[in-house]
């Protein structure tokens, strides 16, 4: 009994840790992203709307995709975020604030689950402790959980991929529950963002590298048409609507059909070599400053960069046989291509699943920093490392290791320049996160608080140049529990009837008098 109780104790004591955890995580999450940005108020809309009414803003009940946006600003979106948030949504009144905790919760969680891996492969709870740290304060990770956009939730189904995968290691003999829990990260990897839908066929096929033996093969082949099947609702989709699930590739992507294949290739290797500058992951980030602070530094910090390049000497000087190393540098490799396959150099969220297979890689050069005994400055935690592979490995970087005291030094050095650079970055987002006025459309609510304090009504909402801000108004009212018959949303093309209040992101007017005008939102009343 008293076993128990201490037990219990332990499990109440780690939950409270975690909450404050994750409390600290969010700090300053009210006002830093500031505003919400059109995908956001879409995606938070239409999850409010599945759960109360099953349905999103267009479409029929429950759908597979759901259409964002009206007119020639439709797109279609994966469902797996609407579906979690409308259950969050469907207890809990709707809120910006509680929109963006949800997306922050589950890069949060991704975060904890990499020092569960680094725990499980090295079998010390410092790496893991470093690693999840790491993860934690990482610019690329920490910027992403601000946003309530689909590639939060890469990270996760990435990481539960990999811990899966790591426990299937060790069987020779795949069951079927082993098979069922690799295919359901690939499942929600597949339908949760739209460049992921790339990611997750690369990392199916990348587990024919784990297949050493004709039972491992017969259970990545069931895995595979199992997958294949998973894949079958997104067929039916774009046969019924052709063209509609692909718009967003064509917009993003060089690949069109009749270009020559060896263009394409060309463009691909030169984009995929841009993807990993050191400039832009060390030094400057991704040049959106919705995704990255200006001036705040790089996308990793150097010295993670660092841990996971020693890392990949080691496991390419000792650990090449062992299958799941072999299958983490398959899974750096092809973590670049969805970046690599768009017009934009070094674009965060599309390379959302590079991180966690840098991070991963550090876990062999932390081992290796923290190996007591000469026989250990090999990671023999991580796999089946034999005799020849410590030969290979003392040939490769001289007879004369350094002792532990400089190893443990030198990783010191690098801990600490990490928690300088870490500070500097929390220095700059918060100082300069809230300034990203047009990039959240902030001014949006003071155009629509302007509006809504008029007699008028209905409200119009008309779209223009800067996009379909008429979302802000519908999302704004669902918070404020205004009805939603009091705005009307006009179709492109058509303008107001005269006497009326409009919303608009169109720069002109015509027949008008204004009453507000603030950044590219205009608030005026026609004649």
């Amino acid at each position: 009994m008293k076993n128990r109780s201490s037990y219990r104790f332990c499990i109440v004591l780690v939950f409270a840790g975690l909450c404050c955890l994750f409390w600290l995580y969010t700090t300053g999450l009210s006002r830093n992203p500031p505003g919400f940005y059109v995908d956001e108020s879409a995606l938070a809309y239409n999850a409010y709307l599945v759960a109360h009414t099953g349905a999103g803003e267009f479409g029929p009940r429950f759908p597979i995709y759901f259409q964002f946006f009206a007119d020639g600003w439709s797109q279609y979106v994966s469902p797996t975020q609407v579906y979690l948030l409308a259950i969050l949504f469907r207890f809990l009144p709707p809120s910006i604030l509680l929109a963006r905790i949800f997306a922050a919760f589950w890069i949060f969680t991704a975060c904890l689950l990499l020092g569960l891996l680094a725990w499980r492969v090295s079998g010390r709870r410092t790496i893991a402790i470093i690693v999840a740290a790491t993860a934690l304060v990482m610019p690329w990770f920490f910027e992403v959980s601000r946003l309530l956009l689909e590639p939060h939730f890469v990270p996760f189904t990435v990481v539960l991929f990999l811990l899966v995968l790591y426990r299937a290691r060790e069987k020779e003999k795949w069951d079927w529950r082993i098979v069922v829990m690799l295919i359901v990260p690939l499942t929600l990897m597949t339908y949760c963002y739209q460049v992921a839908r790339v990611l997750a066929r690369l990392l199916a096929i990348g587990l024919l590298l784990i297949a050493t033996s004709w039972q491992r093969l017969i259970s990545v082949v069931k895995i595979g048409l199992l997958y294949g099947i998973t894949l079958v609702p997104i067929v039916v989709f774009n046969w019924r609507h052709p063209g509609n699930l692909t718009k967003r590739l064509w917009e993003v992507s060089y690949i069109r059909p009749g270009i020559p294949l060896s263009d394409l290739a060309s463009q691909f290797f030169k984009r995929y070599l841009e993807d990993q500058s050191l400039t832009v992951l060390l030094l400057s980030g991704d040049y959106h400053g919705r995704h990255h602070v200006p001036g705040s530094g790089g996308a990793i910090f150097v010295g993670t960069y660092i841990l996971a390049v020693i890392g990949l000497f080691v496991v390419l000087a000792c650990l090449r046989r062992d299958p799941w190393w072999r299958y983490i540098l398959y899974g750096l490799a092809v973590s670049v291509v969805p970046g690599a396959i768009g017009v934009e150099p070094f674009h965060e969220l599309h390379l959302i699943g590079y991180p966690v297979f840098l991070l991963v890689l550090t876990v062999p050069a932390l081992e290796w920093f923290l190996a007591k005994r000469k026989w250990e400055q090999v990671p023999v935690l991580s796999g089946e490392v034999t005799k020849p592979s410590w030969e290979r490995f003392r040939l490769f970087v001289g007879e004369n290791l350094p002792p532990r005291s400089v190893r443990f030094g030198v990783l010191s050095l690098l801990l600490v320049f990490t928690m300088i650079q870490a500070y500097q970055f929390q220095i700059v987002f918060r100082r300069d996160g809230p300034k990203r006025l047009f990039e959240f459309d902030v001014q949006y609510k003071e155009a629509y608080d302007t509006a809504v304090k008029q007699p008028a009504r209905p409200i119009y909402l008309e779209d223009g140049k800067w996009g379909p801000g008429y979302i802000h108004a519908l999302w704004y009212a669902t918070v404020e529990k205004r009805p939603r018959s009091q705005f009307v949303h006009l179709k492109q093309g058509v303008k107001p009837p005269a006497g009326v209040v409009v919303i608009s992101s169109e720069e002109q007017c015509q027949h008008c008098e204004t009453i507000l005008r603030t950044g590219v939102y205009h608030v005026y009343k026609t004649l």
